[in-house]
């Protein structure tokens, strides 16, 4: 069963719909990317996940029970990390720890305890006296320290320096392992690339590319390129193939190409017939998926 199940959520302001006939699923133990940039409906989506909106129209199932009638039970056995992480100031963060599994009625100690040293947090200071990447790391320890089904995380490690961001991406491998299905929203491309197998990117309200992360880049161009001065023979062979060169690199005398899957062996059979030896050949990364997407076309 999906932890999370949406089937054409419709979610209106007004006169503005800020969601339009969404679909979205998270099974036990994927990590699922969930893309757009601001203002394409992504934190509504997430709101009506946590029962905090109710959807004009479409089904929504998190934990097989609909939030908007059972969104404290649902909330109960799921963790979720808020864009902009506020607690409350005057409790220190050894506290904040103890109201939230209070108000859960569940903890594991153990991994609490794990994770303080993992992230090398000070849980005895006030609230107010942490900067924003130590607030962060509280967030994180409370969410994955918690015996929860499934992680709703937005913008999860803001704030954090590059070493904490390596025990956030184990943290994230570990709760998949365990079967713990994990919704990440962030806007950190190259994370999302590194962290999930499943990627659903959202446009105005809509769904653009929902599919494994691999399929994806299968379906793409994959770029070849050609370190040293340009060939022009190798140019003309790879032309005949219908490909032209793109445009360089930043202070490169190389050339490339953006490759058709199936055409790949082709490209590179040409490049060994001409003895080149300088070449990198790489599949699309997951900012070149998205920015596919979002790039705004000339007039």
């Amino acid at each position: 069963m999906n932890q999370i199940d949406v089937t054409g959520l419709v979610k209106r302001f007004g006169g503005f719909t800020a969601v339009a006939g969404l679909d979205l699923a998270v099974t036990p133990g994927q990590v699922h990317g969930f893309l757009g940039p601001n203002g394409a409906g992504k934190s509504t989506t997430i709101r009506t996940l946590l029962g905090l909106y109710r959807a004009d129209a479409g089904s929504v199932s998190v934990l097989g029970a609909d939030p908007a009638r059972n969104a404290a039970a649902i909330n109960r056995r799921l963790s979720y990390i808020a864009g902009d992480v506020a607690f409350w100031p005057n409790l220190t963060g050894a506290e904040v720890l103890d109201a939230l599994a209070g108000l859960r009625g569940a903890r594991r100690p153990g991994v609490e305890a794990e994770l303080i040293e993992r992230f090398g947090f000070d849980p005895g200071k006030k609230v107010r006296a942490y900067s924003k990447g130590n607030r962060q790391k509280l967030a994180l320890i409370a969410a994955f320290a918690a015996p929860t089904e499934l992680l709703i995380l937005d913008e999860p490690t803001s704030g954090l320096d590059p070493l904490m961001e390596r025990v956030f991406g184990s943290l994230v491998a570990q709760a998949a392992a365990d079967g713990r299905g994990v919704l990440l929203s962030s806007h950190i491309l190259a994370e999302v690339d590194r962290l999930c197998d499943y990627v659903t990117i959202i446009k105005d309200g809509r769904q653009v590319e929902s599919a494994p992360l691999d399929a994806l880049r299968h379906l793409s161009a994959t770029t070849i390129r050609v370190g040293g001065a340009r060939i022009p023979d190798v140019i003309d062979d790879v032309a005949a193939l219908g490909l032209t060169p793109s445009a360089p690199e930043s202070g490169s005398d190389g050339i490339g190409w953006d490759v058709p899957r199936a055409d790949v062996p082709r490209v590179l059979g040409i490049l060994a017939a001409h003895g080149v030896m300088d070449v990198t050949c790489a599949p699309a990364s997951l900012e070149e998926l998205f920015l596919r997407h979002y790039r705004t076309q000339a007039p």
